[in-house]
């Protein structure tokens, strides 16, 4: 599921207009792994067999560090700080930054912890009405000084229309393993981002008080 996650959200991020690596369909051959001398990728790659996802390798690229002096600006910190609250996504924090620096922009990667409601359907419904307190930690929250203006363009920009098709470049078989039929899947999680962007005022207000609480 961390694929359809990594696939979903960065395609999302995209139309958002952050800077996302080429995302593209990769075959991981089981031979591919068979002479590889360290145990722990070995294992990786053979757990890796069959349909991937690969993104594009940013040359030279370094990762967003705030001991180095790096930072924002409010229009991209607050368009990421949407972005993350919108897809659930708990992985950006100074812990685990998932931005690297490229030819002095912002690139968005590692999206497979987001929409972590996939992986327990019985409360998915539930989950996905979270303001999602998290974002708390987001390490580019003391930057988000415009999210008001972040959530009218992003409500401008997305849609139940580009949401769907979206979820149509999901590949049946990351959806199928599941167990769920994926046409009836894609709908299930049609409806709960649908929901996720009628209600944002739920999570921007969250996001607010949470940089409030940093000044």
């Amino acid at each position: 599921m961390a694929l359809v996650a990594e696939l979903v959200a960065g395609e999302i991020g995209r139309i958002l207009g952050l800077k996302i690596p080429e995302l593209v369909f990769a075959q991981v051959d089981e031979m591919l792994g068979r002479n590889e001398p360290d145990a722990e990728i070995r294992d990786l790659l053979r757990k890796s067999v069959g349909l991937n996802l690969a993104l594009d390798y940013l040359p030279g690229s370094t990762m967003f560090d705030l001991a180095a002096g790096d930072t924002s600006d409010p229009a991209t910190a607050s368009m990421a700080v949407w972005f993350d609250a919108f897809t659930m996504n708990i992985d950006r924090t100074v812990r685990n930054a998932n931005l690297l620096r490229w030819h002095s922009a912002l690139y968005f990667i590692d999206h497979g912890a987001a929409l972590y409601w996939q992986h327990n359907w019985e409360t998915a419904e539930q989950s996905s009405r979270s303001s999602f307190p998290a974002i708390r930690d987001h390490i580019l929250l003391s930057w988000a000084t415009q999210l008001a203006e972040a959530d009218a363009m992003a409500r401008a920009l997305l849609s139940r229309a580009a949401l769907s098709d979206i979820l149509t470049l999901a590949p049946d078989a990351w959806l199928s393993s599941s167990g769920e039929d994926p046409g009836a899947l894609r709908s299930k999680y049609l409806e709960l981002l649908s929901y996720r962007l009628e209600t944002s005022s739920n999570f921007v207000e969250e996001a607010i008080r949470a940089h409030a609480s940093l000044l």
